[in-house]
């Protein structure tokens, strides 16, 4: 490679980080609950230390952002949170119920650490589901699910999760990661028509 396009490569791979240096910034910020020259410079050193210093995978950004997917993400998250949330309420204060749960094991679709992570995150936002592991190497996700005693409540749990991580994807993915989302997806669907009778 030449010098030139190293350190274009270089500058590509800084704008990338750019984003989580001011994350950690900002969080460094916050925890300070004040902002002045001192905590924005050990902030920034902190931020430079920690991206720099300790071992963390790459998290690479895709520098793509699909506003109405994003969007349409958020109000689905929060459709799904006041939904469960009711669910499980009344779950319960319902006397006759007796829980049967799941430990399941979701394959997800992309292999990108930065989607598995927001992926692990929604799942878990929303009551009812709960993260236990991730197998990263795998793209495996195994959750906890409440109220899954028959094999069509395991699949639509399964449903569930790689429907986030498609509006995921979608919103901030990778041309190619959204590309192999929409296939899978038109994949899975006529699939499904199939075994309709």
């Amino acid at each position: 490679m030449s010098r030139p396009e190293l350190e274009v490569s270089r500058w590509r791979s800084v704008w990338r980080q750019l984003p989580l240096l001011i994350g950690l910034v900002a969080l460094w910020l916050f925890l300070w609950d004040h902002v002045d020259t001192l905590t924005v410079v050990t902030g920034v050193i902190l931020a430079i230390a920690v991206t720099r210093v300790l071992y963390l995978p790459p998290v690479l950004l895709s520098g793509r952002f699909n506003p109405w997917r994003g969007l349409l993400l958020g109000l689905r998250m929060m459709f799904d949170v006041v939904v469960a949330s009711l669910q499980v309420a009344l779950l319960a204060v319902n006397p006759r119920w007796k829980p049967m749960n799941s430990i399941i094991a979701v394959q997800l679709l992309t292999r990108s650490d930065l989607v598995t992570t927001l992926t692990a995150e929604a799942i878990s936002v929303v009551p009812g589901t709960v993260v236990v592991d991730i197998d990263r190497e795998r793209g495996l996700l195994y959750l906890h699910a409440l109220g899954t005693r028959t094999e069509a409540d395991i699949e639509r749990t399964r449903r569930g999760v790689l429907g986030t991580e498609e509006r995921i994807v979608l919103a901030i993915g990778t041309h190619a990661q959204a590309v192999a989302v929409r296939e899978e997806q038109r994949a899975r669907r006529a699939a499904e028509k199939g075994r309709t009778p």
